[in-house]
């Protein structure tokens, strides 16, 4: 038969690393524990703040986006405001540039129907001097021919006599 030996087996030797892991896990309780968990400790608080400052930083992220996009919009409505009136203004403007060329026009041809009006005036009587003229050159003919001295004397005489006549006022 076959001795199996137990899987732990207790002796001195078993006792002496007990003592020796239980010396060595005071020390280190004693030295590098306390160490150590104020290191984690230490850790974890600072994974917390960086946490908190990140959701701190993430509101005001927020905050700051927010009120940038409320600016955006009183930007954008400030745009249209003075695009409008500017859309505004041109079309007065253009309002008032076409009412002056009308004015202008208006006065252009006023002016040159007056001046065609006046140059009518002249030239019809530069025509009736002209046509006086002729009638006088023409009468002078006839009557130097047909009338003798004596009846010239009379029709002038006539003529003279009719003072403030119909003819003589045209």
């Amino acid at each position: 038969m076959e001795l199996v030996a137990p899987l732990i087996g207790f002796d001195w030797t078993f006792v002496m690393v007990l003592v020796t892991f239980f010396v060595l896990y005071l020390i280190v309780k004693k030295f590098f524990f306390e160490k150590i968990h104020d290191f984690m400790q230490a850790r974890e608080q600072k994974v917390i703040d960086q946490f908190d400052n990140a959701a701190e930083a993430e509101r005001q992220a927020e905050a700051h986006l927010a009120e940038y996009t409320d600016k955006l919009e009183g930007i954008e409505v400030e745009r249209r405001g003075i695009v409008k009136d500017a859309r505004s203004l041109a079309e007065k403007r253009a309002e008032q540039i076409i009412f002056e060329a009308h004015e202008e026009a208006a006065r252009i041809i006023k002016q040159a129907e007056n001046e065609i009006e006046r140059e009518r005036a002249v030239f019809a009587d530069s025509m009736r001097d002209q046509v006086a003229m002729l009638a006088v050159y023409a009468a002078e003919k006839i009557i130097e021919k047909e009338l003798d001295e004596k009846d010239q004397l009379s029709l002038i005489d006539g003529i003279i006599g009719q003072d403030g006549g119909e003819a003589w006022r045209h």
